[in-house]
């Protein structure tokens, strides 16, 4: 498994969650998994085994030294072994110092770093370098975004006819679509790929090399993480100029939801909670929301006790749905409801919460920046919790709510839509309240609702059980992606059949996008109107297609 980040080494978003809980699903199910990952600064690698190498790239090599590979390395990462299964789980990093010893994973505050094309094209050759070292040969390689989408692409050429290495499938899966890996063309001889693919059918992307779009055509299989946002990548709406790729592979695309570490977020054992509950025993729910209002700086008493508490943690962007909640601020606060953020991000977005934390300093909390009790507290002390996004591929956090009793208001886009089903339009299946609509007024609409569902408590505690009796760890997760490895069917029907709504729903909609329309593309991923179509892009892609998270 090749991947640009993992908990606890190195993390920016939700990927590192991934790459850490995927695994140790896969062991449990007694599978033996190696994560390979760049060293970044300041990950210690004292005492541990180490193996120099040179990772061929063309005529050329290139040094790097491989750490771990031993029960103490993984030890750290909690995957030395399972208990109770024959699997395990090895965490290996690649130590190029030139390469990843800096501030940031993909860029610092002058933005993207110019070599991130080449980087995580080490990245990928290394990892399958130091399978050819160990002579043995993986019955898959599974690559996470475009950061590890070369190795699919290796796979497929230059050793193709590997003893260690020929015919081994290989797996890719697309977190977000939005971020497309992209380097000049130039770079392929020198990352010893074949010229032959500076070719529209090959790697070339408008003029550019692109390292998710070589994920996608030589990948022997691609799952993404929501069945809706399998279908929705393969849209103008949602696709990025990338929904003619996309589309060109539905027979083998699949969309696997996310699951969610069950042991971190878990209301019964939870150590950053003042008080444990369960769906049979909410009192200590009620205690875990004063806390929060305490830990916030917000007044906690009777009145604020009894006043519905909507939480957010989140990255502080457009996508996230921020511009709606600013739009329709003074509509929000009008409403009779506390408020607690925590999340940092654009600045715009960043200062418009302290603004609005400062105009209602009794019913808004404001925290920027990071911190890991806050979140806990949030996600189990609210009553509400709010994901506005605009496009979510899959999203944790309203999995982490339901898990608490803390029920979601959410977009209906991507995970959000195949994990939460609202109440209103499903009394007897409802687990949180959903909006379609793209809109400020949709948005306040559906907090309205949410806030009269609070004030009917029989039918709230009804809510709350259906949502903690969800299933959404990574163990249900694991045995699909167990399928997608050996090449079977799963229970996740593949874009282009039936709908579904809910967890393990399939996925629906004919390649091209809503109502089986063509999409404007050839096979090759070449689209019509390109410059048309980019402007209709989400200002938050803005300097973001290399990587920056």
């Amino acid at each position: 498994m090749i991947t640009p980040e993992a908990r606890p080494y190195a993390k920016t978003g939700g990927l590192a969650d991934v790459a850490a809980a995927l695994p140790q699903a896969l062991a449990r199910l007694g599978h033996r998994v190696t994560v390979v990952l760049p060293r970044y600064r300041g990950i210690d690698t004292s005492g541990l085994t180490s193996r120099p190498a040179a990772i061929p790239f063309g005529a050329q090599s290139y040094p790097v030294v491989f750490y771990g590979d031993s029960p103490h390395f993984s030890q750290k990462m909690g995957t030395a072994g399972v208990m109770g299964s024959t699997g395990s789980v090895t965490a290996v990093l690649v130590d190029a110092p030139d390469l990843f010893d800096r501030d940031g994973l993909y860029n610092n505050a002058a933005g993207d770093f110019a070599d991130n094309g080449f980087r995580f094209a080490l990245l990928s050759r290394a990892a399958l370098e130091y399978a050819r070292l160990r002579g043995r040969r993986p019955s898959v390689v599974h690559g996470h975004d475009w950061q590890a989408g070369l190795a699919a692409v290796y796979l497929k050429t230059v050793l193709a006819g590997d003893p260690v290495l020929g015919g081994v499938r290989s797996v890719f899966t697309i977190h977000n679509l939005a971020f497309h890996g992209l380097f000049p063309l130039d770079l392929i001889r020198w990352i010893g790929l074949p010229e032959s693919l500076r070719h529209p059918s090959g790697l070339e992307f408008y003029g550019n090399a692109s390292a998710l779009k070589g994920g996608i055509v030589f990948s022997d299989a691609i799952t993404t993480v929501s069945p809706t946002y399998a279908r929705e990548i393969m849209t103008p709406r949602f696709g990025f100029g990338f929904e003619g790729v996309v589309a060109s592979r539905s027979a083998d695309l699949v969309g696997i939801l996310n699951g969610i570490d069950t042991d971190t977020w878990n209301p019964s054992t939870d150590p950053y909670l003042p008080d444990h509950f369960s769906s049979t025993d909410f009192k200590g729910k009620a205690q875990t929301k004063a806390a929060l209002l305490a830990y916030a700086g917000l007044p906690s008493n009777t009145t604020t006790a009894a006043r519905p508490l909507i939480g957010l943690v989140s990255r502080l962007t457009n996508q996230k749905g921020f511009d709606l909640i600013a739009e329709a601020a003074d509509e929000l606060m009008a409403l009779d409801a506390t408020w607690v953020m925590l999340g940092s991000g654009e600045r715009w977005c960043e200062r418009f919460w302290v603004d609005l934390a400062a105009r209602y300093p009794e019913r808004v909390a404001a925290r920027i920046g990071f911190d890991e009790k806050l979140a806990h507290l949030i996600e189990a002390g609210a009553d509400l919790f709010l994901m506005p996004s605009h496009f979510e591929p899959c999203g944790l956090n309203q999995m982490y709510s339901l898990r608490y009793g803390t029920l979601p208001i959410v977009r209906a886009t991507g995970g959000l839509d195949d994990t939460v089903i609202d109440a209103d339009a499903d009394p007897a299946r409802g687990t949180g309240f959903k909006f379609q609509d793209e809109s400020a007024a949709a948005l306040v609409a559906t907090v309205e609702r949410a806030l009269e569902s609070y004030g009917n408590t029989r039918r709230w505690k009804s809510i709350q059980r259906r949502a903690m009796a969800e299933d959404h760890s990574w163990d249900v997760s694991a045995r699909e992606y167990v399928k997608v490895y050996e090449g079977g069917r799963t229970d996740v029907q593949r874009p282009g059949h039936a709908n579904g709504a809910g967890r393990g729903a399939p996925a629906s909609g004919r390649a091209g996008g809503p109502g089986g329309e063509a999409s404007g593309e050839d096979i090759d991923g070449i689209r019509k109107s390109a410059d048309t179509d980019r402007r209709k892009l989400r200002s938050d892609r803005r300097g973001r297609n290399t990587g920056t998270r």
